[in-house]
C-alpha cells in the first residue's frame, strides 16, 4: 500500500516523498523483535523492512507521517478484506 509523505525525508541523498508498505508476516515481527532494545525500536525496524527502506528513513519521518505508516500496519491487522 502506498503512503504518500506531508514531509518528504532525505536520507543518504536519496529524498523519500512516498513509502510503499506490504503486507506483514509473521516472520517479520519475529525478525524486528530481535535484538530490539524497545517497542519503539521494534517497530520502526519492522516499518523499515516492510517499506524496503533504511531504518533512518523511518527515524527521520514527521510524527504526522509515522502516524500514516501506524495507521496503514493497523489496517493489515483488522482482518478479513483488509488490503
Amino acid at each position: 500500500m502506498s503512503i504518500d509523505l506531508d514531509y518528504p525525508v532525505d536520507v543518504n541523498g536519496q529524498k523519500y516523498s512516498k513509502l510503499d508498505m506490504r503486507r506483514p508476516k509473521v516472520r517479520d515481527q519475529k525478525a524486528a523483535e530481535k535484538g530490539a532494545v524497545s517497542d519503539a525500536d521494534s517497530e520502526t525496524a519492522l516499518f523499515a523492512n516492510l517499506c524496503e527502506v533504511p531504518h533512518e528513513v523511518i527515524e527521520e519521518l514527521d510524527m504526522c507521517d509515522y502516524a500514516k505508516v501506524q495507521e496503514v500496519y493497523r489496517g493489515f491487522l483488522s482482518g478479513p478484506g483488509a488490503k
